[in-house]
């Protein structure tokens, strides 16, 4: 259809697959990346297709379609008034790619190198530490006050919780743009 970079909607949260109903009525070029999470109720357990990114739908438009855009039921505003606001098309395609070859992606909570966390399971739960590195694994430094001594801990992402936001201190390394878990 439109060729060129996405622009992004940021929609009213859990709207997102409504806000895609009405642009696919209006015939507009749109992306939502869905994956999909085993939820557990008390009577059963079923499978739940949800947005990659919560509030956002992405989109190729015409000028003349801006104002039927803007109009959707459920959109907040149309981002992109900069170029760091739009996305370009290798990354959606990239994406689009991952959850066709069935990898497993998922949303990431972003924390930046430096920021201080505390692990919430394991031997090590309830210790604060300093992210390090960001791979495969959240790479957290901990100190042992009483010999003034540290050492690193590997641990997955989703056993860290956010105490406190960027350590100044420690230089910043740029975050990877989604994760992929195999």
């Amino acid at each position: 259809m439109h060729e060129g970079f996405w622009h992004v909607l940021h929609v009213i949260a859990n709207h997102e697959k409504r806000v895609a109903q009405h642009l696919a009525v209006r015939s507009i070029e749109h992306f939502l990346p869905l994956y999909t999470e085993r939820s557990h109720w008390t009577d059963r357990s079923v499978q739940l297709e949800r947005p990659l990114f919560m509030g956002y739908v992405f989109i190729r438009f015409s000028p003349q379609e801006r104002l039927s855009v803007i109009s959707t039921p459920g959109v907040l505003r149309l981002l992109g008034d900069s170029d760091s606001q739009r996305v370009s098309p290798e990354e959606l395609s990239r994406i689009r790619e991952c959850l066709a070859s069935g990898y497993s992606l998922r949303p990431h909570p972003r924390i930046p190198i430096g920021t201080q966390v505390r692990i919430r399971s394991g031997v090590f739960e309830g210790v604060i530490g300093i992210v390090t590195e960001l791979r495969q694994q959240c790479k957290v430094i901990i100190e042992l006050a009483a010999v003034q001594q540290c050492f690193s801990l590997e641990v997955g992402i989703d056993e860290v919780e956010v105490v406190s936001r960027i350590n100044p201190q420690l230089p910043k390394a740029p975050l990877p743009t989604c994760f992929v878990q195999a």
